[in-house]
């Protein structure tokens, strides 16, 4: 008599925390894992602007107008001294775009945090108390939202002067309003639920309830929104040095990088001053827009659900009758 009993293999449940169970969302994404090794990238080449200084021995302000410029007074072509060329004044291109890298990215990341900052503390403010501060501090959002951006940039630079700091203040100023608005309506949602009325009923203050209860449950809007608004930041800055609005030249910067070669039209004859910079700057937002949307993906449980492994699939099939 043969036994024909069927042995089924055992199965080992692996019990995964939130953060592995993000890192694997996410590591499924490749359009944001790439997003952020160019981001990576780029803060590499940021940091390291003075070794590429070094290494081509060019100064990202000196002007080399004996050999960065041919006899007619025009930039030169990427070649071997010049890995992308020379501008309108003989300065090596590659090295002004390392150090507008840092440019564009301490700008880009300053002025996202404290937008973040504010637009977080102004939004917990109005949806968790309501009523009356909600209306004035909703209605100081769109009054914010309705100020014409340039308009307001040209004011304030004729009165105090295009400088670094004046462009982190009018961007935060401009960009506060859009986690404002995000943080109130998911607070205004939050503090109906039940663990809150368990806290005060417990007898917890309003602080302390927005800080140890509703605070914790904010985390995804807030890493989502403040890797989106980086871009965001950043192209406000291009825009303001290339109006002439933002950072002072001889200071390298993508912007004014841009504004130097369509003031001198010399974009006609040296295509690689409109090429590079622009390049940069596209690369550069399209990566933090798709980290973004990456990271609000694998954030969110529901978005992207983890597939299950090939073993526990034989494993389930297995252990059917």
């Amino acid at each position: 008599m043969t036994d024909t009993t069927q042995t089924t293999p055992e199965t080992t449940v692996i019990q995964r925390g939130p953060l592995e169970l993000t890192m694997r969302r996410f590591s499924r994404d490749r359009a944001s894992v790439i997003a952020l090794i160019f981001i990576l990238a780029l803060i590499v080449i940021a940091i390291c602007a003075p070794l590429i200084e070094n290494a081509t021995g060019h100064s990202p302000i000196e002007q080399y107008r004996t050999t960065g410029l041919s006899e007619m007074g025009l930039p030169v072509a990427p070649n071997d001294e010049f890995t992308l060329g020379t501008d309108h004044l003989g300065r090596d291109v590659i090295v002004r775009l390392a150090f507008g890298a840092r440019v564009s990215l301490l700008v880009g990341v300053l002025a996202s945090l404290a937008a973040a900052f504010i637009g977080l503390t102004i939004g917990m403010i109005a949806g968790y108390v309501g009523g009356a501060t909600d209306m004035v501090l909703s209605r100081l959002m769109d009054l914010v939202m309705s100020v014409p951006f340039l308009l307001c940039a040209l004011a304030l630079v004729s009165v105090f002067g295009p400088s670094l700091g004046l462009s982190v203040g009018v961007i935060v100023f401009f960009s506060w309003t859009t986690m404002g608005r995000v943080i109130r309506a998911e607070v205004n949602s939050l503090r109906r639920r039940e663990f809150v009325e368990a806290s005060r009923s417990l007898g917890a203050g309003p602080v302390s309830i927005m800080l140890r209860d509703i605070l914790p449950n904010l985390s995804v809007p807030i890493i989502v929104y403040t890797t989106m608004m980086i871009p965001s930041a950043i192209v406000f800055e291009a825009t303001l040095s290339f109006l002439g609005l933002g950072i002072v030249p001889p200071t390298p910067s993508w912007g004014g990088m841009l504004a130097d070669a369509a003031t001198n039209s010399i974009y006609l004859v040296a295509w690689w001053l409109v090429v590079f910079p622009g390049m940069a700057l596209l690369f550069t937002t399209l990566a933090f827009n798709i980290l973004g949307d990456g990271l609000r993906d694998a954030l969110d449980p529901k978005a992207r659900p983890v597939r299950m492994s090939r073993f526990l699939k034989k494993a389930a099939k297995a252990g059917k009758p």
